[in-house]
């Protein structure tokens, strides 16, 4: 017997909060689908306390496969806020829940490569992430906002132009803004042959690898406030 659509939904976000997907496949922005996923963030902040001050990581997959944080960033409060298959749209809509309730001293998001995929295009991907923007700036000013380049994949190298076009408009809109920052986490996993290092990418050629992480780390280490 075939499950509702909407029931099918609630079914993959529970499954999601217990075996921690990598992705989902929405097919256009319905945030609502998010909730449980969101809602499973409180439950768990009720059973561990974050942090306070914290550094709050949020997006999508690239995000939530993140699972070492804390041991790659040893000595800072970072906090894995990233629930697969999300869009910026979906990063606005629950800003209360996944920002504004921890108050945290900076921001990591990843988002935009589903966003494109998807079929959003760049100018809607860059109008989302200026919400996102805006809104931190004057609900928490204090708060800084680092944003980590979408980054190219073998399996959506097709849309690696428009990754760039986006990229290139989020690198510009953070250099006119003080406490908001661009890391260009993309760029590093090409190749001498201008394509994406095989090594840094899981079996479904989208997930990073261990060693993709590790090159992350490395990178963004020096953007994270002290």
């Amino acid at each position: 017997m075939s499950l509702p659509v909407t029931l099918r939904w609630a079914l993959s976000c529970m499954l999601g909060l217990l075996s921690g997907p990598l992705h989902a496949q929405p097919t256009d922005t319905k945030p609502q689908q998010w909730a449980k996923a969101v809602a499973a963030f409180a439950r768990q902040d009720s059973l561990t306390p974050p942090p306070p001050n914290s550094i709050v990581f949020t997006g999508s997959s690239t995000i939530l496969a993140w699972r070492t944080l804390a041991t790659d960033f040893p000595g800072r409060p970072v906090l894995n806020r990233g629930f697969g298959g999300s869009q910026t749209p979906d990063v606005n809509f629950f800003f209360d829940q996944l920002i504004l309730k921890y108050r945290p001293r900076q921001v990591v998001l990843y988002e935009g490569d589903n966003d494109l995929v998807y079929g959003q295009t760049p100018d809607q991907v860059y109008a989302a992430f200026q919400e996102f923007a805006r809104r931190l700036r004057r609900e928490l000013p204090d708060t800084r906002l680092l944003f980590l380049a979408i980054k190219p994949s073998p399996s959506r190298w097709q849309k690696w132009p428009q990754m760039q076009e986006t990229n290139r408009r989020i690198r510009r809109y953070c250099a006119r803004h003080r406490r908001q920052q661009y890391v260009d986490v993309a760029t590093p996993l090409l190749g001498p042959n201008g394509k994406p290092r095989p090594e840094l990418f899981r079996a479904d050629s989208l997930h990073m690898t261990r060693p993709g992480y590790e090159l992350w780390t490395k990178i963004v280490e020096p953007y994270l406030v002290k």
